[in-house]
């Protein structure tokens, strides 16, 4: 039981993650466009940041002391 809830759990981390990085692709294409909306900005630099630390904590937990 308990594999089958890490395993969901990796996997729902892995959807965000897709999720977040297409999100900040339509974003960074809707920039070239128009100027984005003080909330498509604010979004646009949460997720940015998000994705950056999500990548530090994962290579520290996998790959650091």
């Amino acid at each position: 039981m308990k594999d089958l809830l890490e395993n969901v759990y990796q996997l729902s981390i892995a959807v965000l993650l897709l999720c977040s990085v297409i999100s900040v692709r339509l974003l960074k294409n809707l920039k070239r466009e128009r100027k984005l909306s003080s909330f498509e900005y604010t979004m646009y630099l949460i997720i940015r940041i998000a994705i950056f630390l999500w990548l530090v904590s994962f290579l520290l937990i996998h790959y650091g002391a």
